[in-house]
């Protein structure tokens, strides 16, 4: 297949691959910089980022909005005239805060999930009113599991902003981390994959309508589970503008986890990759070690003073904390941590260039 360039806009993207966000720590300047610099949309994550930083403990939410700003300028000088964006999850506390720091930074766009960013586009103008001589707005990019999600997000935003996001990202049943499933839909679509492309075309046609409605093209990238060439034609063919990528950017020399995460992608057999769920309840996939282990099997792991991640939790009833088990993901303190992944990990046998993953996908 030919692939072409898309538009956030009138902000061209010469390659149609959005790297996924991955917290904490796997995404961050160095994998977001080099898609970027290779011509396709570069995404940190905001979970957390500050988690190095040397107050993380005392005071994360500073710690996180300085190293948001740092590792923005770090991308950016990676790739200057790349497009580079944040994932920023809906249920992380101080999710305002977070957006707006994106945008004082200059992002590109946000992406946003792990609930209805319904709030979004009123935090970003906000922020922008009072920043003088920008040179460019942040674009809006809204994540969908179904058609209804799309649905009313997009009548939301219609009705209230009078406004249309700017890509929509469609995340699938084979992604990796917190799903917009439950636990059944995934095993069932699993076993049934038409029934998820068949929902990926209502929400195609209802993203088309509200671009009509506007006069503009809104483009739609779909990921989860997308790792050879083969299932990108696949994802193309149902009409999408762009693949989201997650997975298939852990096992690259630019990405920032630590070179035993990678290994633990590497070392992973089809077997070991289970659906868990966090300590809020979401479902999520990842790989079965010896502390998904240890939870599966109900234990209740210690875990250090809150770092005030996600606004559902309650430090008191959880069986681990999502922080702590995901920064030991970050520093290769792989039999300690949650190793979220997506539904193919087990297919990574070696360590490449962020550009050959993105030759062999395209």
């Amino acid at each position: 297949m030919k692939y072409k360039p898309f538009y956030l806009d009138n902000m061209e993207v010469k390659v149609p691959v959005v790297q996924g966000g991955m917290g904490i720590g796997i995404s961050l300047s160095g994998l977001a910089g080099a898609v970027a610099k290779a011509g396709g949309i570069g995404i940190i994550s905001a979970a957390q980022i500050g988690f190095r930083e040397p107050d993380f403990d005392q005071n994360p939410l500073e710690a996180n909005l300085r190293a948001l700003k740092k590792e923005y300028e770090k991308a950016r000088n990676i790739a200057p005239q790349g497009v580079i964006g944040f994932n920023i999850m809906v249920a992380m506390r101080h999710y305002e805060k977070y957006v707006a720091a994106a945008v004082e930074a200059g992002a590109d766009i946000i992406v946003s999930g792990a609930g209805l960013p319904t709030d979004l586009p009123r935090i970003v103008k906000e922020t922008e009113e009072n920043i003088k001589n920008r040179e460019s707005r942040t674009r809006l990019a809204p994540i969908v599991s179904t058609d209804r999600s799309a649905k009313v997000l997009l009548k939301y935003w219609d009705k209230k902003y009078g406004i249309v996001p700017d890509l929509v990202v469609i995340e699938g049943p084979n992604a990796g981390g917190h799903l917009g499933f439950t636990k059944e839909q995934i095993y069932q679509y699993e076993d049934r994959a038409e029934d998820y492309a068949q929902e990926i075309k209502k929400i195609l046609q209802t993203v088309a309508e509200y671009g009509t409605r506007y006069g503009k093209k809104i483009p739609v990238a779909v990921g989860g589970g997308i790792c050879t060439r083969e299932q990108a034609e696949y994802a193309f063919s149902l009409g999408v503008d762009a693949i989201q990528v997650a997975t298939r950017f852990v096992t690259t020399e630019e990405c920032d986890a630590d070179v035993r995460y990678k290994q633990a992608y590497i070392r992973a057999k089809e077997e070991d990759i289970v659906i868990v769920k966090s300590p809020v309840g979401m479902p999520g996939r990842a790989i079965k070690n010896r502390f998904m282990e240890r939870v599966l099997a109900g234990e209740h792991i210690p875990h250090t003073p809150c770092h005030g991640c996600l606004h559902k939790c309650n430090p008191a009833e959880i069986p681990y904390c999502i922080t702590d088990a995901l920064i030991h993901a970050a520093r290769g303190e792989t039999e300690e941590a949650l190793l979220f992944c997506g539904a193919y990990a087990y297919r990574a046998d070696k360590v490449e260039t962020v550009q050959e993953v993105i030759d062999s996908l395209l």
